[in-house]
């Protein structure tokens, strides 16, 4: 079963749904940071999955970090960040980030709901925060943490063929993370381990 089969998949009407009426589901992955961290603060963050109401087919918004940054520079994220003491809740901290990162207004988010927690092995335990966004963007970029803004298919993130499980040594330890290769781009880590559970939340049985 697929988009082409169905055309309800993945529209907007069904991705409401999807969020109206949520059921248990069982995440593929959480994040396996408080491995390497038990001594460690883990700080709590949120990031914004921005999904683009595009005429006809709903695209998943996301930025490449520039390369000087501390933390996973030049690689695929969502717009986020650590919450602030003002900030009353995750939707409020991927809402605000999302604004400083790429100038997307806050009112043209509608948030429709939160996946699982996922913590990362920087330190933080990372909200996702799910938000349908009506076109026009009118972005502009923190030119010092984002190097460009692209759209990828929801239908391609949400096709197994294109997910991938991979083995990596990491301080001593193996760890197994997700990718998603879109063309040029490489979607992997915590980024696409929220994806991974984005699918399992959508593709959940009824």
């Amino acid at each position: 079963m697929n988009a082409r089969q169905h055309p309800a998949l993945h529209s907007e009407s069904w991705l409401r749904d999807r969020f109206a009426a949520p059921h248990a589901f069982e995440p593929v992955t959480v994040g396996d940071g408080h491995l390497f961290r038990r001594d460690r603060e883990i700080r709590p963050a949120a990031v914004l999955v921005p999904i683009i109401n595009r005429a006809g087919a709903l695209t998943v918004l996301f930025t490449r970090r520039t390369d000087h940054l501390q933390d996973h520079a030049g690689q695929i994220s969502f717009p986020g960040g650590r919450m602030e003491p003002a900030d009353a809740s995750p939707g409020d901290t991927a809402l605000r980030e999302t604004s400083e990162e790429i100038g997307l207004a806050p009112e043209r988010v509608e948030i429709l709901g939160r996946l699982t927690d996922y913590t990362t092995v920087t330190g933080y335990r990372v909200t996702p925060v799910v938000g349908l966004v009506t076109p026009p963007l009118e972005l502009k970029l923190d030119d010092f943490e984002v190097a460009e803004a692209f759209e990828v298919p929801l239908a391609h993130l949400l096709d197994p063929a294109n997910h991938q499980r991979n083995l990596v040594r990491y301080e001593g330890r193996e760890r197994h993370y997700y990718a998603m290769p879109y063309g040029r781009y490489y979607i992997w880590g915590a980024t696409a381990g929220m994806l991974m559970n984005l699918f399992a939340f959508l593709r959940r049985p009824d």
